[in-house]
């Protein structure tokens, strides 16, 4: 019986390969991988550039010796699949000892995503850096020990342009941050873009919003000195360019596998591709969103690891959904904590077919007499004809993460506003008021909705 055979082995890739191995030990299963690392926590790179992460190994979560010896599973490093065939069922590799063929009973494509480079003038010079794989990581940060900059750049205010702007202020250099848009982190919102901004500004961190980057110019030995943005350049040591990332999904393109509008690969509720025996997952698939019921592309860590599981047991017989996909998501930014999930814009509900309706308000985390309350400043959406609740944001100093979670479990019931306003929440003078933040915020919201 032909192999399993995954392409990829990150967060999707080894979830698979470990679950289907649980499941059916007697069975082989394949792992191509074409560079040196496998399942290794990729969200913790800023804070190993910061320095909170001490050991770079301690990013790796398996080690490849792991997965072969006490999983059984193999793994085979610096091996690329460059090439699909669906008819054969079979796969090209490209290795260090050549080009050869695999078949395979079921293959996954788990092909991640990459770091966007926008085509700027000195893309490629010294010192401008993207941020999405370990060695980019390592890169950065021996660049920050060994190089000593004074002044660096960040473009891009979403998710990793915040995180390296908080760990590069760590090393005492003076942190420029670049947004083409009017706020940082879109997708959470303006009041938590506005928050957030205020916030980098007092830790001394320089923004520059609704500014386009030109592109780099460098000194003589071809290093970075500077940042054109307009008829500015600014002078700067080190650039971490942080636009986002774009799905991996070129190889199942070329083999005439479906891709979706997002540009990801499509798939079904369980992760199956249009190719009979092919499927997808993690950072190169899209996903159903929970709210929509549409196609969507939200590359999350947890995305991954939980449809590489539930593909890994559908491989072994067990048909299990991968889950559908609320872009719930927490930020750190020095010491503001930011969360979203669900559809946040009342343009982008309007776009999906909902009537949307928005409160935002500000509550305290405890109890007004218990020390150390902070403000927490929600928005919530629900829509007028369902009472649905579609989506909300938080920004505050404790207890955001928490709380963002509660929301997410009701967009998965699809509760109404005025249910989510009577859930049972925990409560304690040192964790939150009696009617919990995202109570209250349910009751406002509910009392417009009426």
């Amino acid at each position: 019986m032909d192999p399993i055979v995954i392409v990829g082995g990150d967060a999707a890739g080894m979830s698979a390969a470990s679950k289907f191995k649980r499941e059916r030990p007697e069975r082989d299963v394949v792992v191509f991988e074409k560079g040196e690392y496998v399942s290794y926590a990729a969200c913790g790179m800023p804070y190993y550039i910061k320095g909170s992460v001490e050991e770079f190994d301690d990013l790796l979560q398996v080690s490849p010796k792991e997965f072969i010896e006490e999983r059984d599973i193999d793994l085979r490093l610096h091996h690329e699949v460059v090439g699909i065939d669906t008819d054969a069922y079979e796969v090209t590799v490209e290795s260090p000892a050549g080009t050869n063929t695999q078949s395979y009973g079921q293959l996954l494509i788990a092909t991640g995503a990459r770091a966007i480079e926008p085509p700027f003038d000195g893309m490629d010079l010294d010192g401008v850096h993207t941020l999405h794989s370990l060695d980019s990581a390592k890169t950065v940060h021996d660049a920050m020990e060994t190089e000593s900059p004074e002044s660096v750049a960040v473009v891009g205010g979403g998710y990793v342009g915040i995180e390296m702007a908080e760990a590069f202020d760590e090393h005492d250099v003076d942190v420029h941050l670049f947004e083409m848009l009017p706020h940082v982190l879109a997708p959470f919102g303006e009041t938590v873009g506005e928050k957030v901004e205020t916030h980098l500004r007092d830790e001394g961190v320089s923004l520059h919003l609704e500014t386009a980057v030109d592109g780099f110019v460098g000194d003589d030995s071809g290093h970075v000195s500077g940042l054109v943005a307009g008829d500015t350049t600014y002078d700067v040591d080190l650039v971490l360019v942080g636009v986002g990332v774009a799905p991996n999904a070129e190889l199942a393109g070329e083999a005439g596998i479906e891709l979706g509008e997002t540009g990801a690969i499509a798939t079904d509720e369980f992760g199956r591709t249009s190719a009979p025996g092919v499927f997808a997952a993690g950072d190169c698939a899209e996903a159903r969103n929970v709210v929509t019921g549409d196609p969507d592309y939200v590359p999350l860590a947890l995305t991954a690891n939980r449809a590489g599981r539930a593909i890994g047991q559908t491989m072994a017989g067990d048909e299990t959904p991968v889950g559908d996909i609320a872009g719930t998501a927490a930020v750190k930014a020095f010491d503001l904590e930011v969360a979203r999930t669900g559809i946040i814009d009342e343009e982008e509900a309007r776009e999906a077919g909902f009537d949307p309706v928005s409160v935002t308000i500000s509550a305290p985390s405890r109890a007004h007499y218990y020390p150390g309350a902070q403000k927490l400043h929600i928005t919530m959406l629900g829509d007028t004809e369902t009472n649905r609740v579609l989506g909300a944001s938080i920004v505050g100093r404790e207890g955001v993460a928490k709380r963002i979670d509660t929301v997410a479990a009701a967009l998965h019931t699809e509760t109404t506003v005025q249910e989510l306003s009577y859930f049972d929440l925990s409560y304690a003078p040192p964790f939150s008021p009696t009617w919990d933040p995202v109570l209250t915020t349910a009751k406002v919201l509910a009392g417009k909705l009426d």
